[in-house]
């Protein structure tokens, strides 16, 4: 099920609110989780009973890791607890990848390959993966004490608003509100919710599917078919795409977990303004970065080492892994290192140069370094990478491309919208609009008649278009 669906938004949705706003306090746990399995089971029904099992064997390891006082036996229910669900996310999500280059090396010798089941991926498996590992390695380092019972870790790993693509929750960041959100249940927070939902679902389906359609023409077409207009066009559309997509989802999550009176983090803050990638790292995915720096890049050493080559060596593992987690895929991994190539170059004397050549030159550079990127991580193959690059340099057959008006008008307000925020009215509307605690009156009111019409509009498009999954679905 997805939220940018007339099952979710016509049926599913209003039940679910109906009944937990009916609900007593002591029971609106058990209407999310009762909620959450349904939502999941609807799109991958076959893993329900992996994920439940696995989490309800997690959180007796870690309450028996808690209540041990030798250091060495916690760290051996810790790695057990961690090897549990990263052997998972491996078999699940990176055996079949695993699989297909040993074949492919066994068949360079003229061996036989081997005999294999193909894996389907869970659903959001690198999502609650990194979740159970927050819950692990917090309750480990005594940042905060575990849950009371598996029911309540259940409902962390399972709410449905974030499980699925994000943003990554930190355990420490909602435990006390599974435990008690009374608080923060207000109308102000509800009605902010609904409004935050309404601007995610309308990027989505408004701007994200449009652009989409024509990404994906694009990125179909045979190396002979493509000329360097529809390259760019192509690329271009990707860009504002996956932007769309992601951060609508992550826009939708906020929202309804708003409504229910939890608080996650913000997963991304206007990344194509960025001035150079270790800026566009900070805004982009941040619940992913911030992640990464906590779990991984610290504990490795971080930027306090001894050398600089093992500073640079740091920072391109972490982004290889980044590219890796991202995808079971060569051009994946290769979207990581393209990456921590730039997060080096940044450190060797692009953040100077940057400063020396101003704020707009720089936005523009890092803007088509990113571009470049999404090349990689869109292609099919890295093949269709190399050729695709090729063709938008071939500077051949560059002429105009008929498409339609909507496209044109989604890729002109997709455009406007990602880079608003450089003029001060534009970060003016984004403070109120998304960062307001409250509305006044008028701002309600206002705010009720944009919700409406986005809904109206969104549900309107939903209805007369096909299936449309969001990007990270597959991650």
């Amino acid at each position: 099920m997805i939220f940018s669906s007339s099952l979710f938004l016509l049926y599913f949705l209003p039940v679910f609110l109906f009944f937990y706003h009916l609900a007593d306090k002591k029971y609106k746990n058990a209407v999310i989780l009762f909620s959450s399995l349904i939502f999941y089971a609807w799109g991958a029904p076959q893993f329900v009973f992996v994920v439940v099992g696995s989490v309800v064997l997690d959180f007796y390891i870690i309450r028996k890791m808690h209540n041990c006082q030798k250091t060495l036996n916690r760290k051996y229910l810790l790695t057990l607890s961690i090897s549990i669900n990263i052997g998972l996310l491996l078999y699940f999500k990176y055996a079949n990848f695993f699989v297909e280059n040993v074949d492919f090396f066994l068949s360079s010798f003229g061996y036989n390959n081997i005999h294999w089941t193909q894996v389907a991926l869970p659903i959001g498996i690198s999502f609650y993966t990194f979740q159970t590992l927050t819950y692990s390695i917090d309750v480990y380092r005594k940042v905060h004490v575990p849950l009371k019972n598996p029911f309540q870790y259940l409902v962390y790993i399972m709410l449905f608003p974030q499980m699925i693509a994000g943003p990554i929750v930190r355990f420490n960041e909602i435990a006390d509100q599974i435990e008690d959100r009374e608080h923060l249940e207000t109308l102000d927070n509800k009605m902010l919710g609904f409004f935050r939902f309404a601007i995610g679902l309308a990027k989505k389906v408004l701007i994200a599917n449009v652009l989409g359609a024509e990404a994906d023409h694009a990125f179909s077409l045979a190396e002979g078919d493509l000329t360097a207009s529809i390259a760019w066009i192509g690329v271009l559309a990707y860009t504002f795409q996956i932007y769309y997509d992601f951060s609508g989802y992550s826009d939708m999550a906020i929202g309804l977990g708003r409504i229910m009176g939890f608080t996650f983090p913000e997963n991304f803050n206007n990344p194509y303004v960025s001035q150079n990638i270790t800026e566009f790292w900070r805004r982009w995915h941040i619940t992913l970065g911030s992640w990464m720096r906590d779990y991984l890049y610290i504990p490795m050493g971080g930027s306090r080492v001894n050398s600089k080559s093992r500073l640079y060596f740091n920072l391109w593992f972490i982004f290889l892994f980044s590219g890796l987690w991202h995808g079971a895929a060569w051009n994946f991994v290769l979207w990581g290192a393209y990456h921590g190539f730039f997060l080096i170059l940044d450190r060797l004397f692009f953040l100077k140069f940057s400063k020396e050549i101003g704020k707009y030159p720089s936005i523009f550079i890092t803007f088509f370094i990113t571009i470049m990127g999404w090349v990689l991580f869109r292609s099919e193959s890295l093949d269709q990478a190399i050729y695709y690059s090729q063709a938008l340099f071939s500077f051949k057959d560059f002429g105009f491309v008929h498409y339609t008006m909507d496209f044109w008008l989604m890729l002109i307000l997709g455009f406007i919208f990602a880079f608003i925020t450089l003029t001060t009215i534009g970060h003016k509307w984004e403070q109120k609009i998304f960062f307001s605690k409250k509305y006044t009156l008028k701002g309600n009111f206002l705010m009720t008649i944009v919700y409406i019409v986005l809904i109206v509009l969104s549900v309107s498009s939903i209805t007369t278009s096909g299936f449309n999954p969001f990007i990270y679905f597959r991650f």
